[in-house]
């Protein structure tokens, strides 16, 4: 004889293996993250454990020929989920949908595990606290996709738009020259201006970022990057703690992390670092008291870490072949650009030897 709470709980049962490991495989092969892959994978398994004593009960009442609700899977008022894993809405759309299904199906188990004829066999209370480990893990991969995208992009020139090195120019007029001659991503620093002007500043640059389709940093400062939408932010060691930054930061942001050395690397990448920025490979006049590590530290990084990695610090058009060789991911370069006059030149050439380089 069938038994309903049964029959229902062996189909959320499945309905929520099915979704963790949808989720667990986006973690796995979509985005190499072993961390969030074994924590999926452990709660997978611990539902599968909760409910061993009853496998071969549920097992008999399933009656998957006869379920009415085979005859119309997908309700005429809802439409049918057009997943395209490449694109991001894709992927933002594969991990919603799998998530709900998950947590609903969760709570239809730990409402059933109350009734008096199943509370003595399942625990509501595990089912719950499933549930809630499953929000924060839908968050959790919802950010991580939603920074892949950005993450993929941090390649080729990545120029540091320093006002101490602009002697006067205008930051909007040399933004749009380092746009048009090819740079990929652009940072501000400005350590003189005060917290009103630069913000006025930051938003013309977002906008012409935005519209260029390139990626716009804000250096330290994560109030102004919070309040220009900025796509990320890039700190160094003395700077706030990685995991103050993304508890904070929007969760489709990126962050930037300045190292000097491989357990620095490690440490980011642990911590939330989305990117990595190797230097001072060369020595720079930009910032005299910077270490200088040399390419094969920055050798040494790429190797271990599978974060991007950009080469920083005394980078020019004379030595990016070398930064290119050793497996920069982007090169970072300040006074060789904003040091010329001919900017969208420079940008130009250095854009046409990273790329030649690659």
């Amino acid at each position: 004889m069938l038994h309903p709470p049964l029959r229902m709980i062996d189909a959320n049962l499945n309905r929520s293996s099915e979704g963790l490991r949808v989720l667990e495989d986006i973690a796995r092969f979509l985005l190499n993250d072993a961390e969030l892959c074994q924590r999926l994978r452990t709660l997978r398994h611990d539902l599968a454990q909760e409910t061993k004593a009853l496998r071969v009960v549920l097992l008999s009442q399933r009656d998957a020929e006869y379920d009415v609700g085979r005859l119309n899977r997908t309700p005429p008022n809802e439409k049918k989920l057009n997943v395209k894993t490449t694109s991001l809405q894709g992927l933002l759309d594969l991990v919603t949908a799998n998530a709900k299904r998950v947590e609903e199906s969760l709570r239809v188990i730990e409402e059933l595990a109350k009734l008096p004829a199943i509370n003595a066999k399942l625990n509501s209370a595990n089912f719950e606290q499933a549930r809630f480990t499953l929000y924060t893990l839908e968050r959790d991969l919802i950010s991580r996709v939603s920074r892949r995208d950005k993450m993929e992009r941090i390649s080729g020139l990545y120029v540091i738009l320093d006002k101490q090195f602009l002697t006067g120019r205008d930051e909007l007029d040399v933004t749009r020259q380092i746009i048009e001659g090819g740079a990929r991503i652009i940072q501000l620093r400005d350590k003189q201006s005060k917290k009103g002007e630069l913000l006025l500043v930051a938003k013309k640059l977002r906008e012409l970022c935005n519209q260029a389709g390139i990626l716009f940093i804000i250096n330290d400062y994560l109030d102004l990057a919070m309040a220009v939408e900025a796509d990320g932010l890039h700190v160094g060691q003395e700077d706030l703690p990685l995991s103050v930054i993304r508890r904070e930061l929007p969760i489709d942001k990126i962050i930037g992390c300045s190292v000097r050395t491989l357990s620095q690397a490690v440490k980011a990448q642990t911590e939330g670092a989305d990117y990595i920025a190797v230097g001072s490979i060369f020595p720079t006049t930009t910032k005299r008291e910077a270490t200088v590590v040399g390419v094969d530290t920055l050798k040494e990084i790429k190797r271990t870490v599978s974060t991007p990695v950009v080469a920083i610090g005394g980078i020019n058009h004379n030595n990016v072949d070398e930064v290119v060789a050793a497996g920069a991911d982007a090169i970072a370069v300040i006074n060789a650009v904003l040091g010329e006059k001919d900017i969208k030149g420079i940008v130009q050439k250095l854009v046409t030897r990273i790329d030649m380089r690659k």
